[in-house]
This record gives structure tokens, C-alpha cells and sequence, in this order.
């Protein structure tokens, strides 16, 4: 079977057309400048076709996509028709969606209403859909939405100590994110330890960083809240803030609360602790030629990663698997040994000569640690192939 992954963006398009089953991925790549110029990244194994293609909508990208993948050079099928069905990744899905679903008009109209939730991500998503239902009007399409997999926590976990009307008028409450991520890393860590009924923290680390405790593949709880901004610091946004901070800086500077709110996101987290960069190899490298600023920004990470985890850890009444994943978790040896150490009162474990692993599957805990420790490198389009094949064939 072959799904083909869309994840657009407002001026972007990524692409991978793989296999469910296998996870083999035939092609992938990424259209950008869509609605000023176009460019086309198209990659076949380590063959990659660079190409300037007019794109003045999301319309033009998907069918630049699509003729590229029937190209008799740089294609891989014969025909569109080859394909079986899309999987788009959906940001918001607000409380209308608890789980993927297969596209349709009253689909697209709940993704509409989740606008004001995801009011970046929501609207290019849909573009992206509506793109592809234009040229592949007869191939099934199917919404993996980001905040689905943490639909499974209890009201104690989502529902914020404000007054209700606002939760009842306005759905604001906990969502969280990376959702696609977390299912993924959770189902893999079943798969690796034989059972399905087992405590886990997932920790998906990157330049966003979010996360999750599950129990027996369910989520009950995850660190982002209404918004990614939520949570650990990251790599420029803040993290979890007393909200009088807000109100002190758009006081004191005359600023608005969406400016704050940009300064939050964007020029926030690790960025401004260090004063150097977001990419946590610039600050390790800093931190090694004496910057104690990139110091800091590490030392505050690691704390609050290993802060989460212990709060977690009691959430659930205890732990079995712990998990590290995306960019940083996969990558940085460094950065998963500082947040262990603070973890042996839990029992943690982890082999140093193990540990040295970047973005391998492997387990890194000691036979005698009491939590077994993971490595386990996300495929967030592999989950969203999956769910997608899952839905399609069993709506035949």
C-alpha cells in the first residue's frame, strides 16, 4: 500500500509517500516559497532533484508533488492512481477529534472550527487537504490530528483551576502536542518490552519539547497546555511562566499582550538564557569553552525535564519504561545523562558506554536499574501512514 504523508505549512509543503506496513519510504520532499516564487526539494534515496516550479497556491505544490512522483526520471510510481490514500497531519483538533479520521465535509468543517485554537496551523492544513482533494478527488484522505493522542486524560490533568464558563464557552483547557509523536514512541516502547500494560514517560526533546505519561498506551497527562508554549523551556520558547509576568511587561513596556506573546515563543527558552543560539549543539559547545550562560540554559533544561518526570512519576504511582526522543533526546548523549542523575532516587540506571548511541533504537538502562531507559527515534509520519492505512482499509 502506498500513503502518501502531507504535513503543509502556510508557506511550505513536506511530502514523504511510503509504505505502512514496511515504513520504506519511496520519496520524500518539500515544496517552499509557496505563494512567491516555488521551489521543489525532491529526494529518492540519496539522489536529490532540486527544482524552481510556480506555486502560487497550496494546489500548484500538490500537483507539483504529484507530477514529480510520476516523473519517468525522478518518479517512483507509474501512475497516481498507485496511490492508496493521504495522511494529512492536522495541528488542532480541538475537543471535536480524540482520534484520525477519514475526511469529509463534516470533518473539514470541525478543523475549520478549531481555527482559533490553531490559528497558525489550522488554516494551511486545511489548504493542503482541499489542494489534494482538487487533484486526487477519488483517492481517501485522512486528518492525524496533533493533539488526538492526549485526548485519553482525565479531567484533573486537562481542565485548568479557572471559571468553567470558560472552558464551557470556549474549550480552553490542556491539549497538548506532539501528539503523533508521543503515540508513536508509545507504541514502539510496547513493542520493545513484549507487553502493553506498563507506566511510561515519553520525553520528545527538541527545539520544542514536550512531555507525556502514559499508562498502558493511554495518555493521562502531557506537559504543553492550550498552546506549545507551555511546559519545559525550549529552544525560544519559555516554557511554563507565572502569568503576572504577561501583565508586568505589557505594563511596564507599553507592550501588547501579543507581542509579549510573540517575545514568549520566539525569542525565549534556551535563546535568551544563553544569549547564543537555540540549537543545543551551539550551547553545548559554548558550555565547554567556559560560557556560563550556555551553562545555565543547559542546567535549567535539564532540571525541568527532570522535574516533569518526577511529577509524572507520582501521577502515575510509578514507573517502568522511560523515553527519550526526537532531536535532542535521540542525539544528546550529554543532555539524557544529566537529566538520569537526577533521577536515582527513582531507581535510574543508565550505561554510560551505551548512552554514547545518536538516534539509534536501543536501551541504555543497567540490568539492575530499576526503570528501563530507552532511545527510540520518532517517525511521526510512519504513525500518520499507519493510522491512515488502518482507516481506509477498514472502511472497505
Amino acid at each position: 500500500m502506498n500513503v502518501l504523508v502531507i504535513n503543509a505549512g502556510s508557506s511550505s509543503l513536506k511530502y514523504q509517500l511510503m509504505n505502512p506496513e514496511t515504513g520504506d519510504v519511496s520519496a520524500k520532499g518539500l515544496c517552499e516559497r509557496i505563494y512567491i516564487d516555488g521551489r521543489l526539494t525532491h529526494k529518492v534515496g540519496d539522489k536529490k532533484v532540486e527544482k524552481e516550479i510556480a506555486m502560487p497556491s497550496h494546489s500548484e505544490a500538490i500537483q507539483a508533488v504529484l507530477s514529480i512522483l510520476v516523473d519517468p526520471v525522478d518518479g517512483v510510481i507509474k501512475s497516481v492512481d498507485e496511490i492508496d490514500a493521504v495522511g494529512h497531519r492536522v495541528l488542532h483538533g480541538g475537543m471535536e477529534f480524540s482520534e484520525s479520521c477519514i475526511i469529509n465535509d463534516d470533518v473539514i468543517k470541525a478543523i475549520k472550527k478549531c481555527i482559533p485554537l490553531g490559528p497558525l496551523h489550522n488554516p494551511a492544513n486545511l489548504m493542503g487537504i482541499e489542494a489534494c482533494q482538487a487533484v486526487m478527488p477519488n483517492t481517501p484522505q485522512v486528518a492525524v490530528f496533533d493533539t488526538a493522542f492526549h485526548m485519553t486524560m482525565p479531567p484533573k490533568a486537562y481542565r485548568y483551576a479557572i471559571p468553567a464558563e470558560y472552558y464551557e464557552n470556549d474549550d480552553i483547557r490542556r491539549y497538548g502536542f506532539h501528539g503523533t509523536s508521543h503515540k508513536y514512541i508509545a507504541r514502539r516502547a510496547a513493542a520493545l518490552i513484549g507487553k502493553t500494560e506498563f507506566k511510561m514517560i515519553n520525553c520528545h526533546l527538541g527545539n520544542g519539547s514536550s512531555l507525556s505519561a502514559v499508562k498502558n498506551g493511554k495518555c493521562m497527562d502531557t506537559s504543553m497546555g492550550l498552546s506549545p508554549l507551555a511546559g519545559v523551556p525550549m529552544g525560544t520558547r519559555s516554557g511554563d511562566i507565572d502569568a503576572c509576568v504577561v501583565q508586568f511587561i505589557c505594563n511596564k513596556y507599553n507592550m501588547s499582550v501579543d507581542d509579549c506573546l510573540n517575545m514568549l515563543n520566539k525569542k525565549s527558552g534556551v535563546l535568551a538564557l544563553s544569549g547564543v543560539s537555540s540549537d543545543f549543539r551551539d550551547l553545548e559547545a559554548g558550555a565547554a569553552n567556559g560560557n556560563q550562560d550556555c551553562v545555565l540554559a543547559l542546567e535549567k533544561f535539564y532540571y525541568e525535564v527532570a522535574k516533569y518526570i518526577g511529577a509524572y512519576t507520582a501521577a502515575l504511582n510509578g514507573i517502568d519504561v522511560l523515553t527519550f526522543t526526537a532531536g535532542v533526546g535521540e542525539n544528546g548523549r550529554d543532555t539524557r545523562k544529566a537529566i538520569c542523575e537526577y533521577l536515582g532516587f527513582m531507581g535510574v540506571k543508565i550505561d554510560e558506554e551505551k548512552n554514547m548511541v545518536r538516534g539509534k533504537e536501543i536501551l541504555i538502562s543497567t540490568p539492575d536499574s530499576k526503570v528501563q531507559v530507552w532511545v527510540i527515534p520518532t517517525n511521526e509520519e510512519l504513525m500518520i501512514a499507519q493510522d491512515t492505512a488502518e482507516l481506509v482499509n477498514a472502511a472497505k
